[in-house]
Parts: C-alpha cells; structure tokens; sequence
C-alpha cells in the first residue's frame, strides 16, 4: 500500500506546481548570464512579489473561513434555537392533562 496522503487533493498538487515553479524560477535566475548584483536584485524582487501575493491570499482565505464560520454558527443557532422550541412544545403536552 502507498501512503498518498501527502500530496492528496487538489491543494497539495497545487504546492507541489507553485514549488517546483519557484525553484525552477531560482534556477533560472542563478544560470543566467547576469552579474551577481542584478542576480540579487532580481530575486529579492521575486521574493518581494511573492509575499506580497501571498500575503493578499492569505488575506482572502481568511475571509472566506471567516465568512463560512458565522455562516454555520448561524445555522447551528437557529438549529439549537428549533429544538429548544421543539422540546419546550413536547414538554408542555405531557404536563397538561389530556381531557377525554
């Protein structure tokens, strides 16, 4: 059996693309015919761009969760709420009298 669960999904396929895609980048940028300093230059660029990018989708995820989270406790306190009415109807059925 293989353990698959490393790289499971559409997520991690997507990290390994986006890894390989910045060492490939690095590799470029070490191989090409520039000097040391413009080298330099260039990949604190990159890197600057990545964060940045990666600070805004990290920002974006966290909105979404955000957004998902108070949507489900909203629905689980209209759920509560529905039950806690459900239960006070059966509870005051069985404490009146039934008259027959």
């Amino acid at each position: 059996m293989s353990d698959d669960r490393c790289c499971s999904g559409s997520g991690g396929v997507m990290l390994a693309f986006l890894a390989g895609g910045l060492v490939g980048a690095g590799l470029a940028l070490l191989y090409a015919p520039v000097s040391g300093r413009e080298a330099r230059e260039r990949i604190g660029g990159l890197a600057g761009d990545l964060r940045k990018k990666t600070d805004e989708w990290t920002g974006d995820v966290k909105q979404k969760v955000e957004g998902f989270i108070d949507e489900e406790r909203s629905v689980i306190k209209a759920a509560y709420e529905a039950g806690r009415e459900a239960m006070a109807r059966e509870k005051a059925r069985f404490e009146t009298p039934n008259p027959q």
